[in-house]
């Protein structure tokens, strides 16, 4: 399934940093030959400053117990920065965890810089050793204390490019410290931030955005509430733009939370127009199973697709654990639009096209009727639903066209009448002056 994986494609709008677990699922699931994951793992962290795990890498590269001199004299360099950087930082926390000065804070931050640098002798340096620190920490993989420090940095600090920068590493720390609360108020933070900023340029807001969509996965996936957060937030009109300039294949994901969200069926419809507006550009088993059911109304191609989708979703770093769950829905989908365009349903046709076998479709019939409470009978000498379909009869029809038609025309009547009345009036005032 290396085909469809999305991984390579995703690479460049991510930090190193969050690459990594990536790298590690693909080495799980032996998609790519392990030897070259090791390597890419090996020049992915090379730049950072996990020295001990890049030794071990190394040593399973070259399977060898013996690692250049350099790593030790790096290892040494990293301790002592490190030791550096928190001996600057703590005579900030000092002043900032001190009860006093914690009580004589407020909202506004210049406010509170200028009180701490005439009492305390706080500077703008010395606050920009917590980014330095927490930056340092970042790339040492100490993900829970570099999202401290980035915590404080802001704040305390009145620099909005580095406030930016920071906002984007504590982002990438509580994701890495598997803190998805935290990282959920931090997605909405950025997205607030990149919508309200102005940019240079538009070309650099879309980057930002693009980086956003990507890194914000992480969250969506994870965070219990995170499946509503991604249909408001992706639907949204720029979002979509970014996705269909920038990254189509987000549509799987975008896809997958509407499957697998009963509640927001309602935006299915908008889903459909814009896979099929996407599907010269990007598609996988997965879109093509809405356009299979839902645009082509091929419930022997939607099967297919849905086979290939179990496949697809087990090898997805971010979708695995949405696999059942999405194959349960897909079927009540098939089932529910099968029930539309059909008043004799056979049930052993019907389960074939679920995948199931004859015993398990019925029971998943049946099911299925209760919880919707589907207009319909079981025949089970011939082992057929019947479907009892409700028309509404021509008078009805009429009846209910005709209080629509009324009701617009007392709307339109109402807005006339204030129109006349407000011309009527400065007419009035025109005559007075």
């Amino acid at each position: 399934m290396a085909s469809y994986d999305l991984i390579p494609r995703m690479i460049p709008y991510m930090d190193r940093h969050l690459v990594f677990p990536l790298l590690e699922f693909l080495s799980l699931n032996k998609i790519y030959p392990n030897h070259d994951l090791l390597k890419a793992k090996y020049e992915l962290l090379a730049k950072t400053n996990m020295v001990d795990f890049i030794s071990e890498l190394y040593k399973q590269i070259h399977a060898t117990d013996e690692v250049p001199s350099e790593f030790a004299s790096k290892r040494q360099e990293v301790l002592q920065t490190l030791e550096n950087l928190q001996t600057e930082a703590q005579k900030v926390l000092d002043i900032i965890e001190n009860p006093e000065v914690i009580a004589a804070l407020r909202q506004d931050k210049l406010q509170n810089l200028h009180f701490l640098k005439e009492k305390y002798g706080l500077t703008d340096e010395m606050v920009n050793t917590l980014y330095q620190f927490g930056q340092f920490q970042y790339n040492c993989g100490n993900y829970g204390g570099a999202s401290d420090m980035l915590y404080h940095f802001r704040v305390l600090s009145t620099d909005h490019e580095l406030n930016l920068s920071a906002l984007w590493g504590k982002l990438a720390s509580d994701i890495l410290d598997l803190n998805w609360d935290a990282a959920l108020e931090e997605v909405q933070k950025l997205r607030e931030t990149i919508d309200s900023k102005s940019f240079a340029s538009p070309l650099h807001q879309l980057q930002q955005r693009t980086w956003f969509i990507h890194w914000s996965i992480f969250v969506f996936f994870n965070h219990p509430k995170g499946r509503d957060s991604i249909i408001d937030v992706f639907f949204n009109p720029s979002y979509i733009n970014t996705i269909q300039t920038s990254c189509p294949w987000i549509l799987r994901y975008l896809t997958t939370a509407v499957v697998t969200n009963k509640r927001r069926k309602n935006i299915l419809k908008d889903l459909i127009k814009i896979i099929q507006q996407e599907s010269y550009e990007y598609r996988d088993p997965i879109t093509e199973f809405i356009e299979s059911l839902y645009v082509k109304f091929d419930f022997e191609g939607a099967q297919h697709k849905l086979k290939e989708c179990e496949e697809v979703l087990s090898n997805d770093f971010f979708l695995v654990a949405t696999k059942m769950e999405f194959i349960e829905n897909a079927r009540y989908l098939i089932s529910e639009t099968y029930c539309r365009i059909h008043l004799k349903i056979d049930i052993g046709g019907l389960s074939q096209t679920l995948n199931l076998g004859q015993e398990e479709g019925e029971k998943w019939i049946v099911n299925l009727i209760r919880d919707t409470r589907v207009d319909a009978k079981i025949d089970f000498k011939e082992n057929t639903v019947i479907m009892n379909q409700n028309h509404t009869s021509i008078y009805q029809q009429v009846i209910e066209r005709t209080k629509g038609l009324s009701f617009r025309s007392q709307v339109l009547a109402s807005a006339i009448e204030k129109c006349e009345a407000l011309q009527s009036s400065n007419a009035i005032d025109s005559i007075v002056e």
